[in-house]
Order: structure tokens, then sequence, then C-alpha cells
């Protein structure tokens, strides 16, 4: 890769050098162990960062860097084809990466495929696509390539896999510790703070079989919903690189699209799974907390758990996604990480009808136009297929966001302020909020989170009363939008608040320039709602996929999961 086309796809100046030039501090490359960086002021906070992107340049085998004929032009905003075309991946890596971790699965606990063929295939298309998309934060291919070689070794001499995810590539978000890598999550103050230990959920995932290879890009602190920061810039959308992948796992929903994995965890605290999830047209799972681990992960705001932050698996299909979900559970992780619930994975019979509720707008901001005919086209065929659906009113909604948003400030940005000081590191300006927060004092801590049960209590409440299944929503209040200008977090962090099960899933449908029009009876339900409208772009989304949102009351994975399997069926009928 070329240094023009790195700087122009991190969109962090100072960036220089091409990707070969090796880092200063002697890294081998490829095994993505990095030394201290001088975050005690002998560098500045610009050194540091470009320090960090060579360095992680340097770490992808030149034998994975593509080569500067081969790379597409900088116009050109869909990269997703670019892999099919392009001639520089064989026909057996293609039909790897191609595969779902469903289909992958099977062959490698059987042996038709080995562990190290796949982990390789994944390697090099995760390489290309951070080239690409600028998506990776760290990698740790020796490591990779190591374990995969294990997997193989273990299934040859024993007939048996090491376990139900036997010798599968599995991508994490930065947060997640690898011992020996950073976790910077967005933070110039992180880099060279390498782990010590592998976080809980990746020992519990290595131990039934997994591989890990690569880490992914967040924004600063987790806590923006597009992935950009000042160590290594914007993660953009590979579905149309003028757009973004969203945030916080942002750097994790690239990369599935790429097809550089084929099932990654990411995090949510706000909506920082469903988010990017919506914004590329794939599948997540938002989980209540305490189903997942999340024991020595990085947070963003350590010590922050009004609103709990939780982590959950995001695939190109629903089938990993349960598959997933289903193997996390059964791994016991309650013997693990002491936040864990003892909930074992059930089976979910569903009634033949269920009775859903259509939330078309949350009193806030009303949806562009493709998320609004996607929206009446689920209904619709929900409706056809004899299913009961209700509407929900969204009184309660912009309470919910508020409590949120209050939450989040409650240390007066302090958390977010004592890291970006450690380098003198600037705020970015989508962290404005947190810059000029007030500190809550214990006592209103403390009644801003009696406020918070009684919202948990009055929304479960109502739900009970209406008698309902779940709730069929926007995930976010558009398709996607252009790189800078995401706004509005209230239809998922309404649902962090309240600690549901959800479910962001892709409708099938796309983007049409000639039908999703904004309507002359049109009304704006405030400032956000006018501005998100007003920036829609029917000639920039056209093609882009649209996703939906369902909610079960909180701890219902397993029927949330069942819910959309059904939603699924009758899209496809």
């Amino acid at each position: 890769m070329t240094s023009a086309s790195l700087i122009a796809v991190n969109g962090v100046k100072g960036t220089k050098g091409s990707a070969s030039t090796k880092a200063s501090n002697g890294t081998n490359g490829t095994n993505g162990t990095h030394g201290t960086h001088g975050t005690n002021g002998s560098s500045s906070w610009e050194q540091i960062g470009a320090r960090k992107r060579q360095e992680l340049l340097a770490s992808i085998p030149e034998e994975w860097r593509i080569p500067t004929h081969l790379l597409p032009a900088e116009t050109e905003d869909d990269v997703t084809s670019w892999p099919e075309t392009c001639g520089w991946f064989t026909p057996e890596e293609l039909a790897i990466t191609n595969s779902s971790a469903s289909e992958l699965v099977p062959q490698l606990v059987s042996g038709q495929l080995s562990s190290e063929t796949v982990t390789r295939a994944f390697c090099k298309r995760a390489a290309a696509a951070h080239q690409l998309t600028n998506c990776l934060s760290e990698t740790c291919f020796d490591r990779a390539i190591k374990a995969a070689k294990e997997r193989d070794l273990h299934l040859k001499q024993t007939g048996k896999p090491v376990g139900p995810l036997h010798g599968l590539p599995i991508s994490l978000k930065d947060n997640f510790n690898l011992q020996g890598l950073d976790a910077t999550v967005g933070f110039v103050s992180h880099v060279g703070d390498a782990a010590k230990a592998d976080s809980t959920l990746a020992q519990l995932l290595e131990t039934a079989g997994a591989v890990f290879y690569v880490k992914t890009n967040t924004p600063t602190a987790m806590m923006i919903a597009e992935s950009v920061n000042n160590v290594f810039g914007r993660t953009v959308n590979p579905l149309n690189r003028k757009t973004t992948s969203g945030g916080s796992s942002g750097g994790e929903s690239a990369l599935l699209t790429m097809k550089g994995s084929p099932l990654g965890v990411g995090s949510d605290i706000g909506g920082s799974l469903r988010i990017p999830a919506a914004c590329t047209g794939i599948f997540t799972l938002r989980p209540s907390s305490g189903r997942f681990p999340v024991r020595n992960t990085r947070s963003g705001m350590p010590g922050q758990e009004a609103v709990q932050s939780v982590n959950g698996p995001m695939a190109r299909t629903l089938d990993d996604i349960t598959m997933y979900t289903e193997n996390v559970v059964n791994g016991q992780p309650w013997l693990l990480d002491p936040r864990c619930l003892p909930i074992p994975w059930r089976d979910v019979q569903l009634p033949n009808k269920l009775k859903i509720a259509v939330m078309w707008h949350d009193n806030m901001v009303r949806p562009t136009p493709p998320v609004t005919r996607a929206l009446r086209d689920v209904v619709s065929k929900l409706k056809a297929a004899g299913h009961d659906v209700v509407e929900w009113d969204p009184v309660d909604q912009k309470e919910g966001l508020t409590l949120l948003g209050r939450m989040f400030v409650a240390d007066g940005g302090t958390a977010i302020r004592k890291q970006l000081e450690r380098t003198g590191e600037p705020w970015r300006p989508e962290m404005e909020q947190y810059r000029i927060a007030k500190e809550l004092s214990t006592y209103e801590m403390w009644n801003l989170q009696l406020e918070r049960v009684d919202f948990q209590n009055r929304y479960l409440d109502r739900w009970n009363k209406a008698g309902i299944d779940a709730i069929l929503c926007p995930t976010i209040p558009f398709n996607t939008v252009k790189n800078g200008t995401f706004k509005h977090v209230g239809y998922t962090g309404v649902y962090n608040v309240l600690d549901y099960s959800c479910l962001s899933f892709p409708t099938g449908m796309t983007v049409d320039k000639n039908l999703d029009i904004i309507e002359e009876r049109y009304q704006p339900l405030g400032s956000d709602c006018e501005a998100i409208n007003a920036d829609y772009d029917a000639e920039t989304m056209h093609g882009l996929p649209i996703s939906l949102q369902l909610v079960a009351r909180r701890l219902e994975e397993e029927k949330v999961l069942a819910m959309g399997r059904k939603v699924l069926d009758v899209l496809g009928s």
C-alpha cells in the first residue's frame, strides 16, 4: 500500500512512509507484540500515533500487502467486490472466505478443511480489508498460525476436535485483551500498554477451539457512533467508503462486510454492536448483561456501571449468531466471570402467532424514507403471515435517551479527560458532551439511578400490559450516513438503559433512490429529526442495505434469536 493511499484511508495527519517501513522498536512484522512508546511526554501524541500506525502496517507480511497496481482507485466507493475481481486471491482462498462460520465449522471439525489453510486465507483477506477500509488495530498472525497448526495436529492425533469451534478464526474488537497486544480503545495513552493476559471471553472461545488473528478499530473511548480516533484514524464502510461503518464496533463491521472474518465479537453500551451492524447490513445480538463474560476487557470509562457494557457476536448470517451464542453459554461463563448468570442455553418454543408491537418512530427522530419503507414492508408481511401486529407508543423513549446521556457524563468526563491529558491528546469534536460535562455528586448519582430503576419498572409494566412478544423498530434512523455526520442513538440506547435483548438484522431490502424520497407531508419532530432527514442523500445511499431491530425483554436472548428466524422466514417467503 502506498503512503498516499494510507494517509487517505487513515484520515489522521502526520502519517508518513510506506507500508513496508519497519517500526523503529524492532517488531518482527508478524507477531503483533509492540514495545513502549513513551507516553510519559517524551513523544508527542502525534508521534506516538504515527508510530503505532506504522507498526500496524509493518505487521502485515509482504505477501499479504496488496500490490500497488491492484489497489482500487481511491474514488472507488464500493470495494466489496474487489476480492473477487482483482485476481490476487486464489479460488480456494475465495471459497473459504466467502463461507459463513456455520459452513466452515463442520468442515474444520471433520478435517475436510485444515485450520491452517482457513486461518491463512482469513489473515490475507483481513490484511486486504485493512488496506482498503482501515479496520484493524492489532494483528497476531504468528499466534494464529501456531494455534491453527496445533488444532490440526490435535485432530490428526486424537481424531477429535478441540471444541465446538475447532479451528475457526474469530476476530475481536480492540477492547478484548489478548496477551502481548495493546487495547488502546482509541486512546494514544494506551499505546504500548500491552495486555498481560487474555480476556475471559477469549479464553472461553479458545477452549472451544477458536483461533485469534486480528483485533479491530474503535472510536476514542468507544463512545462515538463512528469508528474514528486519533491513533488509527477513521474506519470506512466498504459498501461505500464515503459512508460510515458505524461505531463503536465499526472495525468489526467493516472487516466482516469485506469477508475478512467469518465471525466477530464486539461490545455495546449505547448501540455499539447494532449501529455498525445496521450501517453495513449484517447481523448482531445485543445480549442482556450477565449472559457473556466481560472480565478482563478494557473499558473506555472504567467504573461506569449505571448502564452496563455487554459484548456479543457479529456475523453475516443469523445461524452464525445463534451458533456463537449457544456455544458461549454452553461454555458455562458463570464459572469464569462472577458477573455472569448461571443460565444454560434454553430451547424456545414460540407460539405460531407472535404478537409484535411496531414502533414507527421514537418521538424524537422520524426514520429516513428507506427505513420507513422497510418497516412498512416487514409489518405488511408479518400481518399477511398471520402474526398479530400492534402499535407501540414511543411515549417513554425520550426519557430513556436522556437518562442514558446523563449517566454517560455523570463523572464530568473525568475518566476520558485523564487519559487524554496523559499525552496531550486533544478532545475529538464528537466528544464535546464529555468535555463540557459537570460531575454529579454521589447523592445526585444515586438519585439518577433511582430514576433509571423507575423507568425500567414502568417500561416493563407497559410491555406486560400490552402482552407482546417483541418490539419491531429501526436500529438507526437511516441505513447509514456519510462519514462524520452520525446523529441520534435513541433507537438503540434506550434498550441499553432497559438492558433488553436486541437483534439487528438486514431486511434483504436496499435503498432505492427512485422510491425512497422525503414525503411532502413530512413533519420534523425536532432539530435532530430535521437535520437527519435534510442530510439524507438518496443518490449516495442507493443500493445500500436496510436493517431493522427486534427487541425482546431482558435475558431473552434465545427468544429474540428464535423470533428473528421466524421474521426472516416470513421475509424469505
